[in-house]
């Protein structure tokens, strides 16, 4: 669907889904995502949103073919990407064109991409595995086999979320588990359900709430004994002054859903400022997303990064784990991906 004769092209990819996706907003077993190209083939970005956030798909190809016909060069230093780029359009578009460029520096000047952008050199770090919505026994059997991962994402906001994460629990006594209601509770509902979910010894809640609810967000963090971890309202940098403002204490950070690595490094380190806990995420991705979010685990506390392993046909090559779930990095310029079948 959609491919640019121009200096940009892209592809739709349908990705399988290993287990059905069940959150609080419906259930899938596909997502659908874009690959981008610069021409040349020296650049890969990526797109990707969940239908949940109300994206407009011909607004992101807008975004493409004004980029494909665009004569300026390309930039050749990180920071003019952001203006070549430009601000218009939604999120994941200018998202996959950032990736792109900055892929294609990094290449040109033969390094990674963490080095090009002077970040820490990536960690040797666990990124937690995601349980969807199941079945308590459903889940729990699926803890069970993943029994050397150190961390578990736990997906709540539906009916029964007490007696899922107690099945998981009980499954799997020592592992790390993290809960993320994606927006499914009331404030009414997270007050009575954080101090009985806190009993099964958690690492934190992410997005209890309606992403519009930040003070109400705050509130619920001075009454629970974890930190509240903002996914959904941390969109622009004017969210995490809110959220910070209202007294939530950590922050989920997606490329795709702030629109790049340029505004992604902003909210970095503003977070840094404000004393704000940082997660890295992501949403269904191919490599080349999970890849390039993976050069920014120096900065972050917790790491969640575990879409190649939740896909059964990503097209590319790039971040690997070990048995215990260890993000092990490639050792190539860039982004550091490749195609299997075109590189």
């Amino acid at each position: 669907m959609g491919e640019s004769q121009g200096r940009v092209r892209w592809q739709q990819l349908t990705l399988q889904l290993r287990n059905p996706f069940r959150l609080s907003y419906g259930v899938s077993d596909t997502r659908d995502v874009y690959w981008l190209r610069l021409e040349g083939d020296e650049g890969w970005g990526e797109a990707a949103i969940p239908p949940y956030y109300g994206v407009d798909t011909p607004a992101m190809i807008a975004v493409w073919q004004r980029a494909a016909h665009n004569l300026q060069p390309f930039p050749d230093e990180p920071q003019a990407v952001a203006a070549w780029v430009g601000g218009d359009g939604p999120a994941p578009a200018r998202c996959a064109l950032e990736l792109a460029l900055y892929d294609r520096i990094a290449r040109r000047q033969g390094v990674p991409l963490w080095q090009l952008l002077h970040l820490p050199q990536p960690q040797k770090i666990a990124t937690s595995f995601t349980i969807a919505i199941d079945t308590p026994e459903a889940m729990a059997e699926m803890a069970s086999g993943i029994a050397s991962f150190p961390i578990i994402k736990v997906k709540l906001g539906s009916e029964d979320d007490e007696a899922r994460l107690a099945a998981i629990r009980s499954a799997r006594p020592d592992v790390k588990l993290r809960v993320d209601a994606n927006a499914g509770w009331t404030l009414e509902q997270a007050r009575d359900l954080v101090d009985r979910l806190c009993r099964y010894d958690l690492e934190m809640i992410e997005q209890p709430l309606p992403k519009e609810q930040i003070e109400a967000m705050g509130a619920l963090q001075k009454k629970c004994p974890v930190p509240v971890t903002a996914d959904e309202s941390v969109q622009t940098l004017q969210d995490v002054e809110r959220l910070a403002a209202a007294g939530v204490q950590a922050i989920n950070v997606k490329l795709m859903k702030v629109g790049g690595i340029t505004p992604a490094l902003h909210i970095f380190r503003r977070a840094q400022e404000l004393g704000l806990r940082v997660m890295l995420g992501q949403m269904i991705e191919t490599s080349i997303g999970a890849t390039a979010m993976a050069h920014f685990t120096g900065l972050a506390e917790w790491v969640d990064l575990d879409s190649p392993m939740l896909v059964s046909n990503d097209p590319f090559e790039g971040i690997l784990y070990d048995a215990h779930a260890v993000i092990q990095m490639p050792a190539r310029v860039g982004i550091g991906v490749r195609g299997l079948e075109s590189d």
